[in-house]
This record gives C-alpha cells, structure tokens and sequence, in this order.
C-alpha cells in the first residue's frame, strides 16, 4: 500500500535556492545570522545579503556562470553560506568537499564533478594544491583556487567582493537547475554526485517546516560539518530561511559545544548519535544551565532508544529524530514539535507531500500492515540524479518515481516511523558515510592482499565501524596494523579500518558480488 502524509500537501517552491533563503535577510538588517562561536565574529542578516550579492558579482566577473561547477572545501566558517549563495547567485552549482578527505580523494571528486574552481581556506591550502595537481597531471585541466581568508599565492574570496553588485542577467529554472552538488554512496558503490535542484531544496525546507519550526529569536549551534547535506540543510539553508541565529563551530569539541550550549543560550541543537550519548553520560552536562534549551533533533545514523530516552530523563527537553539521506534533500521523516507521545526511537511522521511504500526486498511486493520492508520514497524532494550516471540514477529511482532507500522500516497504527534495519551495505560511521566499495578497492591493490570485503560492526560505545575481512596473498605476512595503516594513509579519518580479520576466502555469488551478509551473520554469531 501507499502510505500518504497526515500533513496536508506543500506547493513546490519555485524560487531560487539563495532566494528563498534570503528573501527576509534585507527587513532583518542588523539581527545576527552567524555567529563564529570561538572568535565571537558576528555577520548579520544585512551583511550577509551584501556579501553575497558582492562576491556573486566578482564570481561573475571571474567566469563563473550558468551551470559552473564551484568546488567548497572549508570547514565550518561563517563565511561558507556566502561562497555557497553567492555561487548560485551567479547561476553556478556548489559541490561539496570534506574538510577530512585526501588530496587524492579530492581529486576525484573534482574531475567527476567538473569543477570550474575550488574555495578553500588557509588551514587546508596543501590538501587543497595537491588536489588540483592530481586534477592537472591526470586531465591536464588547471582548476584555480581562492581563499575565504588569506594564503600566500591564492587570491582572497574578499578581494573579489569589489564591484558593484550587479550580476548579469541570466534565468534559473528552478526545477531543473542544480544549486548543490553534494557526494553520496547512496545505497552501495563509490560516491557520486547527488543533483539537488533548487526545487528540491526549497521544497524540503517548507516540507520540515510544517513539522519543526524555529523563528527569528532561536540560537541554533552548528556543530554538524555544512559539507554534510544535514548540516547543510538543518544549520545553514533552514536556519537562516527561518531567521535564527547560527553559533559556527570550525569543528566537534566537546567542551566548546558544552559551553556553547550554556554561555550562548542554545534553543535547538541538531546532532548525531555520538554526541547524544555524550549528553547521556557525560558529567559535565549535569553542572550546565540549559533551560534555554528546548529541542534536540537527532538524525544521519540509527540511535540507540535507550540513549534517546536518557537525554529526554537528563535534559528534561523535547528530543527526536529525522530520517532521510542526501538524494533526498535530505528529509523524508521527522519529529513534530510538540508530539510528546511519539515513541522512544521513532524518526518521526512523514514530511507533506511525501508518499512512502514498505516493499519486500525480495520479492518486490507491499509488505502486509505492521511488517517489515524497504522503505521507498516518493515526492519534490527526490533528487534530479546522479551527475553523469543515468544507470546508477535508474537503480535506485524506478520508472514510477519511487526511490529506493536500501532501509528496512516499518509504521505504526498512528502514523510513526521506524528504521530497524538495512539491506543497503553503506557503513555510517559517526554520521559519515563509507562505502564498503570504495575501501575494497584500496585493499586489493596492496600486494599482499588476495582478496578483501568490508563491512559495519559495531565498536564499544556503539558506534558503526568498518572492518575489513582480509585474504592473504600466497606467502605474504601482512598483519592487521599493516592493512590498518595502509588504509589510513589514503583516506579520510572516518573512512579508516579499525578492525582487520583474516579469512580464507571472501564468500561471493556466482555473479561475483560479495555476500556482505554472509559476513554480518558471520559476525552476529560471536
């Protein structure tokens, strides 16, 4: 069957993503937008207006236009929502980049995007160099790159923010044209860009409003990574539409948070299950005066019920989930403020306008009322597609529009949804993603590995980390600290092994794909 919203139906919002975002930002004039919360550096509604519109004329003015690729490499700064308006405002596309990524992870992402220019910061300009010379000896295309500070040898965002303001004409067809382009393993695979349309965007924002809103005196602390499309969205496109007030955290401290959710008088705060359970257990939160504090969402990785309902006991504040991932804008799913019956480690109710099916992964079929099945998705949210891959794009979106999350949900008689399971074998480590692919290709390549599978496994404190099942190479001595080492060289931190063990072979299908689950029941078993 076909499972409707309880919300009535959104219109589809055909505004520009920078648009729609800003349209108040003028009438807030000296409200405070962004707030660096280590330095105190304060950008108000006024301000921001005026940066983006400034460095959209200088992006124009150095040949950035309708569909150009603009490459964010940047951790979380207050400058990171002006590089991204000001690039649509010029009629490009952002992609995304991890702070944490390789040169030669950045590199791909580069040539698979067809970046025209990359942004980053001072604190990464060698990452950021190298990158580009990989881009230049394997395509021989140069990709210039600018600074959101200062770096010898790179020009200044802020020296191109000069002129007069004006960009030149140009339309967006805010249902086909891209606004971000940020990299997702979806369900399986390598990363691939996922083509948010400014339709996409916009629509989810007033989809998630009809359930969770926050208003123009909210403090929202942004520790979740902008590169990331929860952070992306929930910190920087909805908060500032909203008119809220955003404390920028560079990167997790746990003690900057802590003292960032006092001393800045935080009302909601949107995290990942890590940091849920540092406010389950930690002494120090017990010492704080949160009463401003009145909503934590909790979304991009499965939390465990009994930590939820832990912060709910200790904070004595409104907590809930989200589900969704980045080809779906993200959300599909959310807590409703105020729903204060929901059950323990629901994700919530469906957002309007989205249409969900349970289907049997086997066979393809509507699972019986109260079963268990994939979760499909269907409404504005749902991505354009993959950048440069129409196949992958029709794998996982079928003819009928449906999307295909790889989850295992169910719903209740009242209307509230579960993940409890997935089928799809992307590992979510912290909230980052990691495809099982992409760290099997490395571990292939080194000369004493035959053969290699990786899956998500559980560590100590509940988090998903990847191991990897290793098959020797004939006479090779490789230990696990070796493979483990290996990897870590040239990968993001979150993406590293953490776990080895040695098998004799790696179970496959005749087809040759990798049974994954062999190895998780292998796993369970211990």
């Amino acid at each position: 069957m076909i499972y409707q919203s309880k919300y009535p139906d959104v219109a589809p919002v055909d505004r520009p993503l920078h648009e729609w975002v800003l349209g108040e930002a003028a009438r807030r004039g000296s409200r405070p937008a962004l707030v660096d919360a280590s330095s105190g550096r304060t950008l108000t509604y006024g301000e921001l207006t005026a940066l983006v519109r400034r460095l959209a004329a200088g992006f124009a003015a150095a040949g950035i236009g309708k569909g150009d690729v603009v490459a964010l490499h940047s951790p979380n700064t207050i400058l990171f929502p002006v590089v991204l308006y000001a690039t649509t405002a010029a009629g490009g596309t952002v992609t995304t980049l991890s702070p944490l990524a390789l040169p030669a992870e950045i590199a791909k992402q580069l040539i698979d995007a067809e970046a025209r220019l990359m942004v980053s910061v001072s604190a990464l300009i060698e990452t950021a160099r190298d990158a580009v010379e990989l881009v230049r000896r394997q395509t021989g295309r140069e990709i210039d790159i600018l600074v959101c500070d200062a770096a010898a040898g790179h020009p200044s965002v802020l020296g191109l923010m000069t002129g007069d303001g004006v960009v030149p004409a140009f339309e967006i067809d805010p249902a086909t044209d891209v606004a971000v382009l940020p990299y997702s393993s979806g369900t399986t695979g390598v990363p691939k860009g996922v083509m948010l349309t400014h339709r996409n965007l916009c629509t989810n924002l007033v989809q998630m409003n009809a359930l969770h809103r926050i208003e123009e005196n909210d403090r929202v602390i942004a520790i979740l990574p902008f590169f990331h499309i929860f952070g992306l969205t929930a910190l920087v496109n909805n908060a500032l539409h909203r008119g809220a007030t955003v404390y920028v955290h560079a990167r997790f401290d746990l003690d900057a948070f802590l003292t960032s959710l006092e001393r800045d008088r935080i009302t909601h705060a949107y995290v990942a299950p890590p940091v849920m359970l540092a406010l389950a257990k930690h002494p120090a939160v017990g010492n704080l005066d949160l009463s401003h504090l009145r909503r934590v969402i909790c979304a991009a990785a499965p939390l465990d019920a009994g930590v939820q309902s832990a912060v709910v006991a200790r904070l004595g504040v409104e907590v809930g989930q989200a589900y969704g991932m980045t080809e779906l804008s993200p959300a599909s799913h959310l807590h409703a403020d105020g729903n204060l019956d929901e059950p323990v480690a629901c994700v919530g109710h469906l957002l309007p306008s989205t249409q969900a099916r349970l289907v049997d992964p086997i066979s393809g079929l509507d699972v019986a009322v109260g079963e268990p099945g994939e979760v499909w998705i269907r409404g504005p949210q749902v991505m354009k597609g993959y950048f440069g891959r129409p196949e992958e794009t029709d794998a996982l979106i079928d003819a009928d529009g449906w999307l295909h999350t790889g989850d295992i949900g169910r719903v209740d008689e009242d209307g509230n949804w579960f993940i409890v399971d997935r089928v799809k074998e992307l590992i979510k480590y912290k909230g980052y993603q990691v495809a099982p692919a992409e760290i099997e290709a490395l571990l292939v390549n080194h000369p004493g590995i035959a053969d290699a599978a990786v899956i998500g496994v559980s560590d100590e404190d509940g988090n998903e980390v990847p191991k990897a099942f290793v098959v020797s190479a004939p006479g090779a001595s490789v230990t696990s600290d070796e493979v483990m080492a290996y990897v870590e060289g040239q990968v993001a931190p979150y993406k590293r092994v953490r776990r080895v063990e040695f098998i004799e072979a790696v179970p496959k299908a005749a087809s040759g794909k990798i049974l994954r689950r062999r190895l998780r029941e292998r796993e369970s078993v211990r």
